[in-house]
């Protein structure tokens, strides 16, 4: 992984293979930020005329680079654009800073070495510029050749040029100040995890099954001192968890539901943390057509966002007990699958109709629920790539968040909100239920096709225990990216909402939420 220092050092004098500055759209055309002092200085204070004369206008995202002026120890110069410029009074947003930074390390893959002249006034901008460098410097190199005909994953080196940037330094910072070592080590750990998902979600899902997962789950928690628990399926039938079976039934890679802890000695509250992990969703017998199968390998970008917070929690030893359930299996369709019309016996006790085996995310997820509630946490928060219908009401960079009390969902909201993701609080109308009705069963998988994502988290509130507060996050639009990479967020995993369960533990550590 990409490595951070704070520096003293001035834009100016650190050596490094590139430095870079910010800049921004003011009313008269392009302004320096505050951080490239020494760098417009070098260059007569005329930095931003000449970036304006290579075209560059300050546009959020927008990369220029030019060659560094005399009195410069870095050859290169990189301006990169922080969108509209604030008043006089006022910082740049935390999440310009972060996408900013972002965007400047995936322009210098293949450098070893680049200052970060962004403005970070205090501690909270930097940890801005520092997660969004090491989160932009990521890359998922582990399938690819080195151009020797030899898979990087058997050991060999990938080419330096197309190497993440190597290293950080954070100009302009007090390395010495508590507030700048904590959010440093604090932007590490986390850029950690979150790239620990971003790995798991783009590993091809014949090298992620349940079991695979499970192990990696069991390695992390050997390394970082965490309690883990796997289910394996004869586990599984002897507790009667019918929801994961029965989704797993049809593949020849059994499910998994595995238990993976932080506990503090300190802590007086318990946090819950439920993720979706189908390694692979086919949609069973219910087939999904042409076309929407090739990304099916991210239907677990929920387990991963789960797993990944709770050992983020262990390395940041936050005095809060976090227990994460990822509940793991491949959906398929054979001989053994099950089929439109089954019947399960979830672990809760109740029977669900399966009137589509594409809406498998839901079974497993209230197994977990239920099993979850029995241990009674102060809140329980489940993570799942759940609904096209999502997608189609909030699109490709935002999720959305149900929950059984208003309040809790408000909180987890605005705590996205502060993290820099996009989330919207959605409604569960009461109404919808009864489309839920089974003629067979104490309830079916599917209800009304209209309002399709808010079905689901009904489906879900369904199999919680009775007075736990619980939230919903369907994270199905931001957890894959298909497109160029923007900002921080590369093409593929994208390891959305772990900066939010993580924020909500520490939130709930203080006993802060709002």
């Amino acid at each position: 992984m990409t490595a951070l220092t704070l520096s003293t050092s001035s834009a100016a004098t650190v050596r490094a293979d590139a430095v870079v500055v910010g800049v921004a759209k003011g009313a008269k055309g392009v302004v320096v930020a505050a951080g490239a002092e020494a760098v417009d200085k070098a260059f007569g204070g005329k930095l931003a005329a000449v970036l304006e004369t290579l075209g560059a206008s300050g546009a959020e995202g927008e990369v220029t680079k030019l060659p560094a002026a005399d009195g410069l120890k870095a050859p290169v110069v990189l301006a990169v654009g922080l969108g509209e410029a604030p008043g006089k009074d006022d910082g740049y947003d935390n999440e310009a800073l972060r996408r900013a930074a972002g965007s400047a390390a995936r322009a210098l893959t293949g450098s070893k070495k680049a200052g970060f002249a962004l403005p970070v006034e205090d501690a909270e901008a930097a940890a801005a510029v520092s997660e969004g460098a090491l989160l932009g410097a990521y890359s998922f190199t582990a399938y690819r050749s080195n151009g020797n005909g030899q898979n990087a994953k058997g050991g060999k080196k990938n080419d330096a040029k197309s190497a993440p940037l190597a290293e950080v330094a954070l100009l302009g910072t007090k390395p010495r100040d508590k507030e700048f070592k904590a959010a440093a080590e604090r932007s590490q750990a986390l850029a950690a995890e979150i790239n620990r998902a971003r790995d798991l979600i783009n590993m091809p899902p014949n090298d992620l099954d349940p079991k695979a997962f499970a192990a990696e789950a069991q390695a992390a928690a050997k390394e970082f001192g965490l309690k883990v628990e796997v289910l394996d399926e004869k586990a599984l039938k002897k507790g009667g968890y019918g929801g994961l079976l029965g989704v797993g039934q049809g593949a020849e890679a059994p499910p998994r539901l595995v238990r993976i802890a932080h506990t503090h000695a300190k802590a007086t509250k318990t946090l819950a943390l439920v993720g979706k992990g189908i390694t692979y969703d086919s949609g069973g017998i219910s087939l999904k057509p042409a076309g929407h199968n090739e990304t099916m390998k991210c239907d677990m970008s929920g387990a991963a966002a789960v797993f990944a917070a709770v050992v983020a929690a262990a390395r940041l030893g936050l005095e809060v007990n976090v227990t994460g359930w990822l509940a793991l299996a491949e959906n398929m369709p054979s001989g053994s699958a099950t089929r439109p019309g089954d019947v399960l016996t979830m672990y809760s006790g109740k029977t669900v109709e399966v009137l589509n085996t594409d809406a498998e995310g839901r079974l497993v997820l209230a197994d977990a629920l239920t099993r979850a509630s029995e241990e009674t946490p102060d809140a329980i928060v489940d993570v799942a790539t759940l609904t096209g219908a999502m997608v189609l009401a909030l699109g490709n960079r935002t999720f959305g968040i149900m929950a059984n009390d208003d309040a809790f969902r408000t909180s987890v909201h605005e705590i996205a909100e502060e993290v820099g993701e996009q989330s919207w609080p959605m409604p569960m109308p009461s109404e919808l239920r009864k489309g839920m009705d089974s003629p067979v069963a104490d309830i079916a998988n599917m209800g009304e096709r209209m309002g399709g994502g808010l079905v689901a988290g009904l489906f879900l509130k369904e199999f919680v225990g009775e007075g736990i507060t619980w939230a919903h996050l369907d994270i199905a639009g931001p957890a894959f990216h298909e497109g160029a990479p923007w900002g921080y967020t590369p093409k593929g995993g994208t390891g959305s909402a772990v900066r939010t369960l993580v924020r909500l533990a520490e939130r709930t550590a203080t006993g802060d939420l709002g």
